[in-house]
């Protein structure tokens, strides 16, 4: 019959270990296994001290085993992206002591985007702040009886709470995107009609930049399961991205739509093309990161915020659709969406 500690440790869902007073592991159920990467029985009968290394963890079983005190340590294991963070939990037995390891990673990582989101809504908010309020002492005084100088500070001051504005307005957007993403859409939109209205009403852009905007396959109806607005939005992100920061004057960006069969059904594809320097490979993992640019200052002076493609993003993540950047140095960049056809 099973040992009544070994039935208990094994029917716990997160890792557990038993260590006996000889110092060997006792019980260890499939999780601690995972954990430390051991199959089978392998972690039963070794010494703790072959497995952790920690000196904090090795600390608390020793103070458990000799003076019967229970304590909470951390352990940090490094793995291959990223450290895992561990809550343990030692708590002194009969005969031995019980260690619960409870994982902390994703609580500490949502911390901490949580800390560097805030620091960085300040950050944007903060620069546009200290120049509006420093031409402001300007106006009070030696700029008073200027009116030319006052004419120039007032249009930056302008500038800068316009660039607040938009900052608040895509976090609103964010907020808003991020509230509904698990719930789906429902409504059958024509993408192609979205395209063609987005190709439209960016050409103005376009022919400004000296940069030729160019619509492939919007010609027939494209039904998708979506939200109007929102594709709206996101084609609007791509292709102004495309034109502003991607094409030098005299290249093309091309917005098309086609068909291919997916996994589960018909996908229609949206591609944003340019011809612009590319970006290089160490950046795109995290060019939908908030605030991440590839060129801050290029970025702030044409009046992003940082936030357009972790909007992207999150729609594209709402709609049950994928997003696919592939770029390189010397040969523009392409922005793919892949949604499920209604």
């Amino acid at each position: 019959m099973p040992n009544p500690i070994a039935r208990l440790v094994g029917g716990v869902p997160m890792p557990l270990i038993v260590i006996g007073p000889d110092l060997l592991v006792a019980e260890a159920n499939t999780a601690a296994q995972a954990l430390f990467a051991v199959s089978g029985e392998g972690l039963v009968g070794r010494h703790h001290g072959l497995l952790i290394r920690a000196p904090e963890v090795l600390g608390a079983i020793e103070r458990a085993l000799m003076q019967g005190q229970g304590s909470v340590v951390r352990l940090v294991t490094a793995q291959a992206s990223h450290d895992q963070v561990y809550e343990v939990t030692v708590t002194p037995l009969h005969e031995g002591v019980l260690l619960a390891f409870a994982d902390l990673t994703e609580a500490e990582q949502m911390d901490r985007m949580r800390r560097d989101f805030v620091a960085n809504v300040s950050h944007e908010l903060r620069t546009p702040l200290t120049a509006i309020s420093g031409f402001i002492e300007t106006l009070r005084a030696a700029a008073k009886d200027d009116p030319d100088a006052r004419g120039r500070f007032l249009a930056i001051m302008a500038a800068e709470a316009e660039r607040m504005n938009r900052l608040v307005r895509d976090l609103l957007h964010l907020s808003r995107v991020e509230a509904e993403e698990r719930i789906r859409p429902e409504t059958r939109v024509d993408l192609a009609a979205v395209a063609r209205s987005v190709a439209d009403s960016l050409q103005p852009l376009a022919r400004g930049s000296d940069v030729q905007l160019a619509l492939i396959g919007a010609q027939d109806e494209a039904l998708v399961r979506a939200d109007a607005d929102q594709m709206v939005q996101v084609l609007t992100n791509l292709t102004e991205n495309a034109i502003k920061y991607g094409s030098p004057a005299g290249t093309t960006v091309t917005l098309a739509l086609s068909r291919e069969s997916g996994p589960r059904g018909p996908v229609l594809r949206v591609e944003v093309v340019d011809q612009g320097a590319g970006i290089d490979a160490r950046h795109i993992p995290r060019l939908t990161e908030r605030f991440y640019r590839v060129d801050s200052h290029r970025s702030r002076a044409m009046g992003g915020t940082g936030l357009g493609l972790a909007i992207v993003k999150h729609i594209v993540q709402r709609h049950r659709g994928r997003l696919v950047i592939e770029s390189e140095i010397g040969n523009g960049s392409k922005f793919s969406i892949l949604l499920p056809m209604a």
